[in-house]
Parts: structure tokens; sequence; C-alpha cells
């Protein structure tokens, strides 16, 4: 065993890609891309400086070099059409991109309000300045569903604006979430226990009269019609899909992980559409975490039933997607202790011996990408069953193996891997004071 370990450390050793901070560090992913329609940019943590900073010049070179249309991101679709607005130079209300990132307030908001995203996001603005028609400019929008109130808000101003009468029907189907207020998870209770009505039918019978006026609405205003009304349509079904996934919250956990990501591709799906109206299919890079992003068939929560982005994606487009794992060895991270907690720069512990971050530390290379094609026999070693960390929005170092380690085939689950060995927090717009700017203490969980 550790003669064949050391064998795959060799290969990994001659075959990475060094990424030395120059112009010609992804050359390797450009080729593997080739003329993939998605890419799927993960990472190992929601937290870290390193997989945002180069997840955006991943996604610079796609749009200027591969004619990518739009960045998909592991967001809520209404907070991150205002992001839209702001880079497509449609905004009525903000100048600067931290204006922009305003409606990202709920827990946790450095995952999307960081310096990191800010400049990205100013970058890809500046990108469509240059840009003659409007229409060709570069979108940015979110993927999750977890906006059911604020999507809710979206359709009735929508409604008020060009239809009043079908607004108040539409007051009137979701009033039947009034009895609950902002409380999802309460209603997602009351319904699964008979302790309240449903709101199924209302939310279902409110996406299809939507559907069913589109026509109509599209003609209301010619300049902006077409994009807002598939805004406040993907609005419509998310309502439809949270409202599905708040029930399923309290049955098994694999049900509600399935729906939403579903959801994901779903919209994901109906994105690519709608860019592609032109004739030309639009190609779409996504962010999102390793867990999402990397084909649950090749994972122990596969094993378990759960499936994902990344599997989805695969099975529909195969060869036009590409799956990039990020991972990292040891360095610090923006994260909670709990859910709902304050934002902490914590200290990531080393790699467990066994697993994957363990094997790229042991290579020797600060920083590497790894790429590798479907007939490839060099790094066949990666196909073995090893560990492999996820570090989502909490992190509990002192149960570190039970929390945040999985088995995994990482040959079958991405088609290229990017590791830093040494990784830093990204830096959230507002620091708590559980937020430390000093470094953590070398001797960190201990005392000595």
């Amino acid at each position: 065993m550790q003669t064949r370990t050391t064998t795959l450390i060799a290969t990994v050793r001659d075959m990475a890609h060094r990424l030395l901070g120059t112009p010609v560090d992804y050359d390797p992913l450009m080729d593997r891309v080739g003329n993939a329609r998605f890419v799927l940019l993960g990472e190992a943590t929601h937290g870290t400086h390193e997989f945002y900073h180069e997840r955006a010049r991943i996604t610079q070179r796609l749009i200027e070099e591969k004619g990518f249309a739009a960045v998909a991101v592991e967001a809520d679709w209404p907070d991150a059409y205002r992001i839209n607005r702001y880079v497509r130079g449609v905004s009525e209300e903000d100048e600067y991109a931290i204006e922009a990132l305003t409606n990202f307030k709920r827990f946790p908001t450095w995952m999307w309000r960081n310096l990191d995203v800010v400049e990205f996001i100013e970058w890809l603005r500046a990108h469509n300045e240059t840009l003659r028609l409007e229409t060709a400019r570069i979108g940015f929008y979110g993927l999750d569903l977890y906006s059911l109130h604020s999507s809710m808000e979206a359709v009735l101003h929508y409604l008020e604006k060009v239809d009043p009468e079908a607004a108040e029907r539409a007051r009137a189907r979701y009033a039947c979430f009034d009895h609950f207020g902002e409380d999802t998870q309460t209603y997602g209770f009351a319904t699964r226990a008979g302790l309240a009505k449903s709101c199924e039918q209302e939310v279902v019978s409110q996406l299809v009269e939507l559907q069913q006026h589109a026509m109509d609405y599209a003609r209301h205003d010619g300049r902006i019609a077409e994009d807002e009304l598939f805004y406040v349509e993907q609005n419509a079904r998310l309502v439809k899909n949270a409202e599905n996934y708040y029930r399923s919250m309290f049955d098994e956990t694999v049900s509600s992980w399935n729906l939403r990501d579903r959801h994901m591709v779903e919209t994901l799906e109906a994105l690519s559409t709608h860019l592609s109206r032109g004739g030309e299919s639009a190609k779409i890079v996504v962010w999102a975490h390793n867990s999402h992003l990397g084909d649950a068939r090749a994972t122990r929560m596969g094993e378990l039933g759960e499936l994902n982005v990344g599997q989805l994606v695969r099975e529909r487009y195969g060869g036009e997607s590409v799956l990039v794992g990020f991972t990292t060895h040891h360095g610090t991270v923006t994260a909670a202790a709990d859910w709902g907690e304050p934002a902490e720069r914590m200290r990531v512990r080393p790699a467990l011996a066994g697993s994957y971050e363990a094997l790229f530390h042991d290579a020797g290379y600060d920083r590497f990408l790894l790429t590798w094609g479907q007939d490839d026999t060099v790094l066949e070693g990666l196909r073995e069953a090893k560990l492999e960390r996820a570090i989502g929005v909490v992190y509990r170092p002192e149960t570190e193996r039970a929390s945040h380690y999985f088995r995994a085939r990482l040959r079958e689950q991405f088609d290229a891997v990017l590791h830093c060995d040494e990784t830093w927090a990204v830096e959230p717009l507002e620091r708590t004071a559980e937020w430390k700017e000093d470094e953590l203490p070398e001797t960190y969980p201990f005392t000595v």
C-alpha cells in the first residue's frame, strides 16, 4: 500500500501544472474545456479567498476566450438578479458593486458579501461596458431556492405594474403563508404534521396563471419586458419549488437535498434556454460548493441516494460539461461555529492522513492544477476511494473527521482539480468581533 501511495504521489508531482500567477496558469484547463457549454467550478469551503479568486480568474478567461455568457452561482435568485442588473448596466439603484450586494442579508452573508466577490463584480461590469450590444452582456444569476418570501414579493411587484387584477389574485394565493411569517421551517413542520394546510395548490396555480399570460405581459414594455418576465417567472417557479422543499425538510435528509439540487439544475436549464433564444447555445459557468458540483455517484453520499448538480449536468450534457474541484490542506477559513452564529476566522487543521488533500500536500507544490481526459490511464490512482474534506458555512474542527470528511473517487467525481496547499479566509465586508485580523495562534485549538 505504501509503495502504491508513493508511486501515486510521484505521478501527481509529474502531472501537476503548477500555478505561478502567470497568464498561462490555466492553459491546460482551457484545453480541457474545449467547446463545453457548462463549466462547473467548485470550492471545498464557503469561506476561502483562494477559491473565490481563482474561480474569478478562470471565469474571466472563459468569458474572454470561450464566449461564456453567464455566471450562475449558489445564491438566491432575486438577490443575485440585483447584481445581474448592475453588471449589465441596467440597474436604476446601484452605483457600485457593494450596493448591488445589499440584498444578501440572510446567513451566511460573507458567502457573497466579501471583497473577492466585489472585485469580480466590478470586473464583470467593466467588461460589459466594453461590449456594444446590451444583449451580448454577460449576466450574473442565482440558482438556489431559499428566497421564498422575497420571490413572492418580486412576483407581486411585477404584477402590480403590468396586471393589477392578477396581482390581487396572487396576493390572495400567497396569503396562505401569512400564518407563519418568515418562519419557513415552522411552515414545513406544521404542514407535515397535519397542523396546517399546505400551500402547494396555491403556488402551483400562481405559476400556471403567470405562464398562461406570459405573451401578454411580454408586450407590456418592449424595452426590458423579456428579461424581466423571465426574472418573475423564475421567482414564481422558485416559490413553488421552495414550498415543496420546506415541506420535505422533515422527511429524510436526502429528499430535501435532492429537491434543492434538482431546482438548481432546473434553473440552470431555464437560464440556458433563455440566453440561447438568439439561436446559438449559451455557455454558462457555475460557482458552487464541491458537494454540489462533483458527481455524487462517485461519493459516499451518492451511495446513500443523494444526487447533485454535477451528476445531473453530466447525465444530461455529457462531454459538454466540465467539473472542476478545489482542495486545500491547511490555512484559515471564514465560517461559523454553528448555523446562524457570527462569522469567525478559523484555522483549518492539516488534512487527515489518507485523504486526497494529504496526498496533494505530499506532492510538494504550493498550488497546482490536474486535468485528465476520460480515457487517460495516468492518475488511475485517483479512482481509489479516499477521504475528501468539505467545509460549508459551519466548521467544527473538534469533530472534523465525522463532520467534514466523506469518501469519494476524485477521478470520477471531477474532470480536473485545483489544489492550494495553504489557503486564507475570505474577507467579509462586515467584520464581526469574532472575525479577527490577527493570525490565530499556531497552537490552536490547544493552549500550549
